[in-house]
């Protein structure tokens, strides 16, 4: 995958372990079957491993575009009744204030380990 933003190029297998990393914080930060995970990211490989991250956590993926504006964003959140939301817009974090999401996971979040220490994959090394 190319991201088109940014010219970041991943490889299936590093978007694999990307996703099971984030499968895993999503799990640990209470994500389980059934569960709504709003998530509010451009096009790009993160959105890619958000989505996967979710599903195979047993979540339910409600995406919400970025574009729209705090009282929209606002207006869907409420709408999902989820507790959580995977984003790093500045935005769409204000509208959550005013929401039942009550924990907001950012992509760095998704990537790092509980000690917050960046995942480094031999993948990640090589390249892609």
């Amino acid at each position: 995958m190319v991201d088109s933003g940014t010219g970041l190029c991943l490889t299936e297998r590093q978007l694999d372990e990307r996703s099971a990393a984030a499968t895993v914080q999503l799990r640990r930060r209470g994500v389980r079957a059934g569960d709504t995970v709003l998530i509010c990211l451009g096009v790009g490989p993160d959105l890619l491993v958000a989505t996967d991250a979710v599903i195979a956590a047993g979540g339910i993926v409600w995406p919400i575009p970025p574009e729209l504006d705090a009282p929209r964003l606002r207006e869907r959140m409420l709408a999902s009744c989820a507790r959580l939301m995977i984003s790093d817009l500045p935005h769409a974090l204000e509208a959550a204030k005013e929401s039942r999401v009550r924990l907001v996971v950012s992509v760095a979040d998704l990537r790092a380990y509980p000690a917050g220490r960046e995942i480094s994959t031999e993948s990640d090394r090589a390249g892609p």
